[in-house]
């Protein structure tokens, strides 16, 4: 069951995808569902994706059941957007700031 503030999804650069798709196969027998040419899903103990077009460096996303509730909640601790909200096939999120300078997101069905 998927809980607020847990991670929950894992994005990684997809580079050239049919090479690193291949190479993580290859070596420890992950399995993918393809959306389209720049993105590639697995549930390989954890869920994530490689994505040809994210962000250069590895992508943490957190669940939340209440989208806009965990934005503010994460706003008032101190952290930065630096996405508002966007949909995307499958539900929503929003990317921010720590104040480490990392980014993360945060997703929801709904």
């Amino acid at each position: 069951m998927r809980e607020d503030g847990r991670v929950d999804y894992v994005e990684m650069p997809g580079g050239a995808l049919p090479a690193t798709k291949a190479f993580y196969a290859d070596a420890f027998g992950w399995t993918f569902i393809d959306y389209g040419p720049t993105y590639a899903a697995f549930n390989e103990g954890l869920d994530g994706g490689f994505d040809v077009e994210g962000a250069p460096a590895p992508l943490v996303i957190l669940y939340a059941h209440d989208l806009e509730a965990m934005q503010a909640k994460v706003e008032a601790a101190g952290g930065v957007l630096v996405k508002p909200i966007f949909s995307f096939p499958g539900g929503r999120r929003f990317h921010f700031r720590d104040p480490a300078g990392n980014e993360l997101g945060v997703w929801s069905e709904t």
